[in-house]
């Protein structure tokens, strides 16, 4: 009986096939560094969750900018109506429309003192 002789294998190639199936996960070259691409996986995985929430975290500050500034354009029209409100001609035309008139004599403050025997008296 003749012996056979032992051929070291030749690594057939890797095909994109291969790839969506898979099957690279087999070949000798990965189950070797298995840790080292497990980390890397990791790392990825890491990665890929962090700029996920970094994104979440942009979108609530952009909204809350845009609060801000609604806020802002609010306040300056509030500003600007109060500054009309206060001017006096235009107090003036709001008391002609409700059928007032200017005060001429400033009104008097009347004082009301207690007579301190009144209130020993109950």
């Amino acid at each position: 009986m003749a012996k056979r002789r032992i051929t070291p294998k030749t690594p057939k190639k890797l095909t994109l096939i291969d790839i969506f199936k898979g099957n690279f996960l087999n070949r000798d070259e990965i189950k070797s560094h298995y840790k080292l691409y497990l980390l890397l996986f990791v790392l990825m995985i890491i990665i890929i969750y962090s700029n996920h929430l970094v994104n979440q975290k942009i979108e609530i500050v952009n909204d809350l900018k845009e609060q801000a500034e609604e806020y802002k354009s609010r306040n300056a029209y509030a500003q600007s109506r109060l500054i009309k409100v206060k001017m006096e001609s235009e107090l003036g035309k709001e008391m002609v429309l409700d059928s007032l008139i200017p005060l001429e004599n400033h009104p008097h403050k009347l004082l009301i003192k207690l007579d301190s025997t009144n209130a020993t008296a109950k």
